[in-house]
């Protein structure tokens, strides 16, 4: 018997594309949804966080895509339970669809980045596609089972670093491949917005002020 999973491909969205927006008939309707379930699944999850339960909402994406999530949570304000859910779902996506990329990212900035960040993020020296993709999945599931500003701490170094690779190789490609360079400044620049915010978020958290 087929697996209907055949027939629902998830549709993928390139590393590249982190903001992709949602129309909405009534922004305030969608505001409301959004809290709302956010602060549900994360309750009941961590009320009763078994294995099974937190293994399919770290696979979501996997599974399903982003369109789900994002038709939730996309539109979602940075410094808010769902705008951080959003933000650590569309990480994972880019690290899982281009995990090559991710690790020569990391690595780069690893070795250029004067900070604790690779520390606080938690990958092995070195780090490959395989350890990257284990890591960003680590880092979701603590989320739901751990304490969850540290899983926020823990994306937003990990958004430091690759954003400093990013810069740095954006620099090699400068003279002789100038549209790569952009990408790569581009993928920078909204990797540290993203660090930002991640921080940010943790530290509401922490003063039960994320809503």
């Amino acid at each position: 018997m087929s697996d209907a999973r055949d027939f629902h491909k998830p549709v993928r969205r390139p590393a590249e594309l982190f903001d992709r927006l949602f129309a909405a008939e009534d922004p305030a309707e969608v505001s409301r949804i959004a809290h709302s379930t956010a602060h549900a699944l994360l309750a009941r999850v961590r009320e009763d966080p078994s294995g099974e339960v937190v293994d399919r909402l770290i696979a979501f994406t996997d599974d399903h895509g982003i369109d789900d999530i994002a038709e939730l949570w996309s539109r979602s304000p940075a410094k808010t339970l769902p705008g951080a859910l959003w933000r650590l779902y569309l990480l994972q996506l880019m690290i899982h669809d281009d995990p090559q990329t991710a690790a020569l990212l990391y690595e780069r900035g690893r070795l250029e980045l004067d900070s604790v960040d690779p520390v606080v993020a938690g990958a092995p020296v070195p780090a490959g596609p395989d350890e990257l993709v284990a890591l960003i999945d680590m880092i979701l599931r603590g989320l739901f089972e751990g304490d969850f500003a540290v899983a926020l701490d823990r994306a937003a170094a990990f958004c430091r670093v690759q954003a400093s690779g990013s810069t740095h190789l954006a620099d090699d490609y400068e003279a002789t491949e100038p549209e790569r360079a952009s990408t790569l400044t581009t993928r920078a620049l909204r990797l540290s917005t993203y660090a930002g915010d991640l921080a940010a978020a943790a530290a509401l958290w922490r003063r039960d002020g994320l809503t």
